[in-house]
């Protein structure tokens, strides 16, 4: 993919931003705290910048706030900007799921984002929810075909997970149609599922090499599955810092992976800024950018990432 060589006033020529990809640049909050002075200084500095997406993960045994009722309440604040969470599925009853997520983004006219996650996949977590021994990925792959079928109106008659449903409807409807379902995991069973059942990939603690071999990988199990995944729905969660961090944090993150810590864990505005541009360039478009550290608070955070990332935005 051609680099992205923006105009004298910022913007992308008319002939690049034609029916090509659509860069959004959206922000994570991963320990937000269940109080509403913290959360709606991130929403209303979110709403104010313009950025595309506030985005909540779903973590279970943390104390961050349980993202779809922080969304909601966001969705009261915000009139523009898009809502966004990976969602654990494995431990849910799909039939509340997807009336929660239908009604979510009715409140947020039409406004929610969704990626689906597997958890952790800790003994603990696997346990608390109830799916210790379970085959996280099939369990997905039914919920999401649950989803579908209830949203578009249809009545359900299925048997999951000591869940049995008879004929049963789900209403109203989203205001999406379709609500996409997007699905994250940078593994091979993650990456098939994507291409086989999903509407687009949100990897993480990528490079951008890996993140290019990983969309190859999703675009071959979708043509084998009679699908295609439109390319404009590739992107990746990236954690960053505005300076450099402590030994203990880099360390955390980069676990598991021998890539150059820069390639996953930027530090500073040159190093954002040229992530970005090599994910763009492998054909990413979709970026959730999440901040390793707050001390200064949303305000600063915000500004920085107003001047160094928000720019690609198109």
């Amino acid at each position: 993919m051609a680099r992205f060589d923006r105009t004298a006033d910022g913007a992308l020529p008319e002939a690049e931003m034609g029916g090509f990809v659509k860069i959004r640049i959206a922000v994570a909050s991963t320990n937000t705290p269940a109080e509403p002075d913290g959360l709606g200084e991130l929403v209303d500095g979110l709403e104010k910048r313009r950025f595309d997406t506030l985005w909540l993960s779903d973590t279970p045994l943390t104390p961050a706030v349980e993202p779809l009722m922080a969304l909601a309440v966001a969705s009261q604040r915000t009139e523009r900007l898009n809502l966004g969470t990976n969602v654990v599925i494995p431990g849910r009853n799909p039939l509340l799921l997807a009336k929660e997520l239908a009604h979510l983004d009715r409140l947020s006219r039409g406004r929610l984002l969704l990626a689906f996650m597997p958890g952790i996949g800790s003994p603990l977590e696997r346990a608390a929810l109830s799916v210790s021994g379970v085959d996280r990925s099939r369990r997905i792959e039914q919920t999401i075909d649950l989803c579908r079928a209830w949203w578009a109106g249809e009545a359900v008659t299925a048997e999951i997970a000591g869940f049995r449903y008879d004929g049963v409807k789900v209403g109203p409807p989203p205001i999406q149609q379709p609500l996409e379902i997007w699905l994250g995991g940078n593994g091979p069973k993650g990456l098939e599922l994507t291409g086989t059942h999903g509407d687009g990939w949100l990897g993480s603690r990528a490079t951008p090499a890996q993140a290019e071999s990983g969309r190859a990988t999703i675009d071959r199990a979708a043509a084998g599955a009679g699908r295609v995944i439109d390319p404009d729905h590739f992107g990746i969660s990236i954690p960053y810092a505005r300076s450099e961090l402590d030994a203990a944090t880099v360390a955390s993150v980069m676990r598991k992976t021998d890539a150059d810590r820069a390639d996953i864990l930027p530090f500073g505005a040159t190093e954002v800024r040229r992530l970005l541009q090599r994910h763009i360039d492998v054909g990413l478009s979709k970026f959730v950018l999440r901040p390793m550290s707050l001390d200064e608070g949303w305000d600063v955070e915000l500004d920085f990432l107003a001047e160094h990332a928000l720019p690609l935005q198109n």
